[in-house]
């Protein structure tokens, strides 16, 4: 598999959106459950939302009802869009890879084991 290219990540206000974007290259998408993590600083890493190879999506109640995860398996693109900005939500957001056992785990807020991971884009959500 290919490295993971996120993007996307930006500053914005309380109850602001955004789109971040991940880019995956080889079978990636085909071979893995595809999903996002966050990490702040200080704290563990938390699950976000994760879509299986048969597109079966897994969202953490953290954020469920206000995130929404998609693929898009021609264009090997993995969108988090995200919306009621939240400043619990400032964090580093990292794009995954995750062993296909794993995915359910993911609405548990867990992060599974993942294969590779994107070197990460930053999300600050200011009140």
């Amino acid at each position: 598999q290919g490295p993971l290219v996120e993007s996307g990540g930006d500053s914005v206000q309380t109850g602001g959106s955004l789109r971040l974007s991940c880019v995956a290259s080889g079978d990636t998408f085909s071979k893995f459950c595809m999903g996002w993590f966050r990490q702040a600083p200080g704290k563990e890493r938390e699950g976000v939302a994760a879509v299986s190879t048969g597109g079966t999506k897994y969202v953490a109640n953290s954020v469920k009802g206000r995130f929404t995860v998609s693929k898009d398996n021609a264009k090997n693109t993995l969108v988090l869009q995200m919306t009621a900005l939240k400043p619990d939500d400032t964090a580093t957001y990292y794009c995954a890879a995750y062993d296909p056992r794993f995915c359910p785990v993911v609405a548990l807020g867990q992060v599974g084991y993942v294969e590779v991971q994107g070197q990460g884009t930053l999300v600050t959500v200011s009140s």
